[in-house]
């Protein structure tokens, strides 16, 4: 007997909902649906608006210093993660020391992040990629916040300062702002890359080899003493003293860092980074990383290395934390322009070319 059309209605109605669904998805993944979400593009915009314009380089953390070193797991973080880079054993570096902002040559004195960037590669190819601060949080939580805080402390071009009427309420809303201010205006700014503690910033997911997962933080505390800058007279620090700093004491010898991951009691605030984990937590000793190599960016091989911190080693994931998502775009956002505009000469590439041709 010939098959009826009502046989070849119901097949047809399925296919028919299934290429709807995946055009659905299509519309929401390249955000035409659901609510305006900000692109990467968005937000290396504003970044420019911010800082000025320099093509040819990051669009933040613009002024940086390559360095190579290795990473010794003590094969204790395994209790945390099945990530083969915490398993024991030593896995090679490639890093960047940055500062906040987006002048490639602007000067050392200025109260804003001090960054270290690290990929440490695993014998099987895996990466841990990670872009880490000085201070333990950062000053927004969110992505309309990041790019509003952008745009409320663009200098006013009559002033060269921030425009009170734009920046006051912008404040008064984000009092984690204002908490983050204050935070700088106290606490110790390293005198160099070397001796200051650098923070993950976000949380991240660990999965142990049972499938068991915990939220963590970490910080990579440095083996040499901290000591901080003269806020008072930063001014009058030499255009790249921490860059100059750092080349001096690797020629004199290694730096180090102890990595600890620091496990998120319940509790503990895991999707903002505007807020700090507080009191006694369980924390493991993971390894030590070592530097002992620094390069120019015009020699070295970290200037085309997007850093971006969503790209990680089985065993070790993403959290809740939406600026994680947020720093994968506008990283990736700020490579694409660059590459596209070709690279220009670093800070302390040209302190060295000069040094060379005296």
């Amino acid at each position: 007997m010939p098959p009826t059309r009502r046989a070849f209605a119901a097949p047809a109605a399925l296919i028919g909902a299934i290429v709807l669904l995946l055009a659905a998805a299509f519309a929401w993944a390249a955000g035409w649906l659901g609510p305006k979400r900000i692109d990467g593009g968005t937000i290396v915009t504003a970044l420019d608006a911010n800082g000025g314009r320099h093509p040819h380089y990051r669009r933040a953390h613009a002024k940086g210093l390559c360095f190579t070193g290795a990473f010794d797991a003590t094969g204790n973080g395994a209790a945390l993660s099945e990530a083969v880079l915490l398993r024991r054993g030593r896995y090679p570096v490639l890093g960047r020391f940055s500062l906040g902002g987006g002048n490639p040559l602007a000067g050392d004195g200025r109260p804003v992040f001090h960054a270290i960037a690290l990929r440490l590669t695993a014998p099987d190819g895996e990466e841990w990629r990670m872009a880490m601060d000085h201070t333990p949080i950062f000053p927004v939580a969110d992505v309309p916040s990041f790019v509003a805080l952008q745009r409320a402390t663009t200098p006013d071009p009559r002033t060269g300062k921030p425009d009170p009427a734009i920046l006051a309420p912008f404040i008064a809303a984000h009092p984690e702002v204002k908490a983050f201010q204050d935070y700088m205006a106290h606490a110790v700014l390293p005198n160099s890359f070397a001796n200051a503690t650098y923070y993950s910033i976000n949380a991240f997911r660990f999965t142990d080899s049972a499938g068991a997962a915990r939220l963590v933080r970490w910080r990579f505390v440095p083996e040499a003493p901290l000591a901080g800058l003269d806020l008072a007279h930063l001014d009058a620090l030499p255009r790249d003293y921490l860059f100059r700093e750092m080349v001096a004491r690797t020629a004199r010898g290694p730096s180090r860092w102890r990595l600890e991951l620091v496990v998120a009691n319940p509790g503990d605030v895991t999707d903002k980074a505007t807020v700090a984990w507080q009191g006694p937590h369980r924390t493991i000793d993971a390894g030590t990383l070592t530097l002992s190599a620094v390069q120019p960016e015009e020699t070295g091989a970290c200037r085309d290395i997007n850093f971006d911190p969503t790209i990680l080693p089985r065993g070790i994931g993403l959290s809740d934390d939406p600026l994680l998502a947020a720093r994968s775009k506008a990283y990736s956002s700020s490579f694409n322009r660059r590459a596209a505009e070709g690279p220009g000469p670093s800070a302390i590439g040209q302190d060295l070319a000069k040094e060379t041709a005296r």
